[in-house]
C-alpha cells in the first residue's frame, strides 16, 4: 500500500507548528477602537449601549481613562465619535465644528494624556436635526421627498475636519459619502497649515443594515428618509473601485471598506487594485450578532478571532472593531 509523500497534516500537528506556519496573523497594531463620547455625561460617568453588548458611551474623563487602559494593553489607535446634546442640533450641524464640541475636547485630552494615534470620524449626521450626513432640501422627485445636497455640504464637512485638526487629530476620517469631500478637506487642511494631517476616507461605504446598533449608540438615525442616495448599493462591487480611485486622486492617505464581513470580496478587490493602507470597518452589526450568538450559547468566543482573521486574510491592513477590548484584556493577540 502506498502512502502519500506530501502530508499536509505535518504542518498542523501541534500548536507550536501551527503558530510558526500561520499565513495570516492579527496583531495589536492592526486594531482601531471606536469610542463614543457623550456630552451630557459628567466626571467618570458611562452608560451602557443597549445595542452593543459590553460597550458604553463615555464622559470625557471616563472615556480617556478607558483609552489609557487599552493603551497599556497595547492599543495603538482610536477613532472618536461624539454625541452632542440633543437641543444643540440644527440643520447645519453647528456643534460639529465648534472648538468646544465634545469630539474636539476628546481629541485634545487624548493627545495630552495618551500616545495613541487619534482618528476622528468626520460626519454631520450626529449633529444635524434631521440626522443626515449632508444638508437637505425638499424634492418631490426623490424616493422620500428630500434631497441630500452634495456640493453645499462640502464646506461644512471641511470645517469639521479642520476643527478636528486644530484640536490635534492625527487623522481625519470623512464618513459622509458626499462626492468630492476628500478633495475639499485636503484643500482646506493644506490652506490652513495642516498639510501633515492625514485623511482616512470611508471610500466604499455601503448602505448597510449592519449599521443599526451604531445608530442607536451614536443617536444618528435619520429622522426622515434613508441614506441610499449617497451610500453605496450593496449589489455593486466595481463601483467600489471607482469610489476608491477618486479618493486616491483627491488625496486620501488611507482607503476603507465598510462593512467588513459581508464585503470581504470588496476588501480583496480594493487590496489588489491599490497600494494605499487599507482599513476595514468591522461594524456594529457584525459585533452585535456575534456577541448575541455567544450569549445565547450558539457560538463560542473563538468566533471573534476567526471573524477578524478573515478580514485580515482578505487584505485589510487595519480593522476598526468593538472587539478590541476583549482581545486586548484577554491577551489573545500579540
Amino acid at each position: 500500500m502506498e502512502f502519500p509523500t506530501t502530508r499536509m497534516r505535518r504542518l498542523r500537528k501541534n500548536a507550536k507548528i501551527r503558530d510558526i506556519v500561520r499565513e495570516t496573523k492579527l496583531q495589536k497594531e492592526d486594531l482601531i477602537y471606536p469610542i463614543y463620547f457623550k456630552e451630557e455625561l459628567q466626571e467618570m460617568e458611562k452608560e451602557e449601549i443597549s445595542s452593543l453588548p459590553g460597550e458604553f458611551r463615555y464622559s470625557l474623563d471616563a472615556g480617556v481613562e478607558f483609552a489609557k487602559q487599552l493603551e497599556d494593553k497595547g492599543l495603538k489607535s482610536i477613532i472618536v465619535f461624539g454625541i452632542p446634546k440633543e437641543e444643540t442640533k440644527d440643520e447645519i450641524a453647528s456643534p460639529d465644528y465648534s472648538a468646544t464640541g465634545i469630539v474636539q475636547k476628546a481629541i485634545r485630552k487624548l493627545k495630552k494624556e495618551t500616545n495613541l494615534v487619534v482618528i476622528s470620524d468626520v460626519c454631520l449626521c450626529q449633529y444635524t436635526s434631521h440626522g443626515h450626513c449632508g444638508m437637505i432640501r425638499e424634492n418631490d422627485d426623490t424616493d422620500d421627498g428630500i434631497e441630500i445636497l452634495n456640493d453645499e455640504s462640502l464646506p461644512y464637512i471641511a470645517k469639521v475636519a479642520l476643527s478636528h485638526a486644530e484640536a490635534g487629530a492625527d487623522i481625519v476620517a470623512p464618513s459622509d459619502m458626499m462626492d468630492g469631500r476628500v478633495g475639499a478637506i485636503r484643500q482646506t487642511l493644506d490652506d490652513e497649515g495642516y498639510e501633515n494631517v492625514m485623511i482616512m476616507s470611508y471610500s466604499a461605504k455601503y448602505a448597510s443594515a449592519f449599521y443599526e446598533p451604531f445608530r442607536v449608540a451614536a443617536c444618528s438615525s435619520p429622522h426622515l428618509g434613508d441614506r441610499k442616495s449617497y451610500q453605496m448599493d450593496p449589489g455593486n462591487s466595481l463601483e467600489a473601485i471607482r469610489e476608491c480611485e477618486l479618493d486616491v486622486i483627491e488625496g486620501t492617505d488611507f482607503l476603507m471598506v465598510k462593512p467588513a464581513l459581508p464585503y470581504l470580496d470588496v476588501v480583496r478587490m480594493v487590496r489588489d487594485e491599490f497600494m494605499l493602507p487599507l482599513v476595514a470597518y468591522n461594524v456594529s452589526g457584525e459585533y452585535s450578532m456575534i456577541m448575541a450568538a455567544i450569549e445565547k450559547g450558539f457560538l463560542t468566543e473563538r468566533a471573534i478571532l476567526e471573524s477578524l482573521l478573515s478580514i485580515k486574510r482578505a487584505g485589510a491592513d487595519l480593522i476598526i472593531t468593538n472587539f478590541a477590548p476583549y482581545l486586548l484584556f484577554n491577551e489573545l493577540i500579540e
